[in-house]
């Protein structure tokens, strides 16, 4: 069961413009049980990119960042570049998967019924170098 809802895809819509405005390259959003989106620069593939929302949260506050270890996984068998957006209420923090170190614990967020992928094993990044933050 998907549990997206309209603002939660204008929040990813909106970190993805910001990001690809950073060096004037396009996107192509993928199906939604795949990496969200392509990336292009001049029409050539440069990296996919997965968005996690920070809902409530700014820059500052949004650490430790979270991800689901499967989507590390998705990421890892592209053996492609791959980057991490995380979008906050401010602007987005992100990285090139590969390149940030973290944490792994069992973790998530409160169980919704129908959901299998609320609680399950998550990486957890602190704020480091290779996290670079760009506001809106």
């Amino acid at each position: 069961m998907r549990f997206e809802r309209p603002e939660d895809l204008q929040r990813e819509e909106r970190a993805i413009k910001k990001f690809v405005s950073i060096f004037s390259g396009t996107y192509k959003k993928l199906d939604p049980w795949n990496l969200d989106y392509r990336i292009f620069l001049n029409d050539k593939f440069i990296c996919f990119v997965e968005v996690k929302g920070r809902k409530g949260r700014d820059m500052d506050t949004s650490y430790p960042l979270p991800i689901a270890i499967r989507k590390l996984f998705k990421m890892q068998e592209t053996k492609r570049p791959c980057v991490i957006i995380w979008a906050c209420t401010d602007g987005i923090v992100y990285g090139k998967y590969k390149n940030i170190k973290g944490s792994i614990s069992f973790g998530g967020r409160k169980i919704r019924e129908g959901s299998s992928n609320d609680q399950e094993l998550m990486a957890y990044y602190d704020k480091q170098e290779e996290l670079k933050c760009l506001r809106y």
